[in-house]
């Protein structure tokens, strides 16, 4: 076989082998991000949370969804996952009910958290980083676009109502 013929095939198998890894399927109707395999899945959780994570320090404003104008907890998460094509509701009441109710155990980064006061949904905050006994949150609070250790929180830690997964089935 000549050195061109082989190159082509070389060329011809990176093409073939690439193509499936190349992007999710997705099914924006559903609100949910199906993704092929778990490779993929991480690959798209650290996406997610790379690109959070450009909008620390942005300032907070009341029902904002914007880097230009502030975000407040549930625009800022509806902002992140909009890029993404994982269409959420702007309100965190109604984002508290996509996705798939998770257990904070099994949680990774990317999962939506969501926080309680007075029996109420009140705030949404995004998981960054897990290692089963610290966990650091980004979120939109008074501070603007910050990262926590939710563990350590003395405010944030008694008011955890439950976790969202709403990037993969």
């Amino acid at each position: 076989m000549s050195k061109n013929a082989s190159s082509r095939i070389i060329f011809f198998l990176l093409i073939v082998l690439s193509v499936p890894a190349c992007a999710a399927w997705r099914n924006p109707g559903d609100g949910i991000n199906r993704v092929k395999n778990n490779a993929e899945e991480e690959r798209l959780r650290e996406d997610i949370v790379y690109y959070a994570e450009k909008f620390l320090g942005s300032r907070y404003k009341y029902a904002g969804r914007s880097p230009k104008t502030g975000f407040d907890c549930s625009g800022f998460t509806h902002f992140v996952m909009n890029n993404f094509e994982i269409k959420l509701s702007p309100s965190s009441r109604e984002q508290a009910t996509q996705g798939r109710s998770i257990d904070l155990k099994t949680a990774l980064p990317g999962d939506l958290i969501f926080f309680r006061r007075k029996g109420r949904i009140n705030h949404v905050a995004m998981i960054v980083e897990t290692d089963g006994k610290n966990i650091k949150i980004i979120h939109s609070t008074s501070r603007g676009v910050v990262v926590d250790e939710l563990m350590k929180s003395k405010y944030w830690k008694p008011k955890i109502a439950h976790v969202r997964n709403v990037i993969s089935s």
